[in-house]
């Protein structure tokens, strides 16, 4: 038979291990729901994004696809992967350093075969590429990588 103190103290200890259980818990829960994913366009069309409500659209402006609507804050341009462009949508004041042929991440979701964003970064000067974007860029290209070589031994290319 055990003591009364030492029941006391053991109950005192599984009440405290089950409580940080339970907080523990509810801490990855509340971080799970509340982290957005970055996506490139190949990715999204892949269907890797199907499950985000919310995520990181990441990837370069397409080049003449910035298009402002006369009269107010929306916008659309592309963005590229180099393997998939996306539509993106955005109404308000976009950064300053924003242009085509630039890195961007856009926040938002997937509305069809276009992604409503509703915050815009650009990158802040020539020779920088976000890491996650240039990360995500350079596996969807392995992922996507078509075979130069051709069955029938002709070259490919411009000679």
């Amino acid at each position: 038979m055990m003591h009364p103190t030492r029941k006391r103290r053991l109950w005192l200890v599984l009440g405290l291990v089950a409580a940080s259980a339970v907080a523990a818990s509810l801490v990855t829960l509340a971080l799970r729901e509340n982290i957005t994913y970055l996506y490139t366009p190949s990715q999204v069309y892949a269907g890797e994004a199907a499950d985000q409500a919310v995520f990181r659209l990441g990837g370069m402006v397409a080049k003449d696809s910035l298009v402002r609507e006369d009269g107010t804050l929306k916008v659309s341009f592309g963005v590229t992967d180099g393997d998939a462009v996306m539509t993106a949508r955005f109404e308000g004041i976009l950064p300053d350093l924003f242009r085509e042929n630039q890195a961007v991440i856009a926040t938002g979701r997937r509305v069809g075969d276009e992604f409503h964003a509703t915050q815009v970064l650009a990158k802040h000067d020539e020779q920088y590429m976000p890491r996650e974007v240039a990360e995500a860029m350079g596996k969807a290209h392995e992922k996507h990588k078509v075979d130069d070589t051709r069955t029938d031994g002709a070259a490919q290319g411009g000679y």
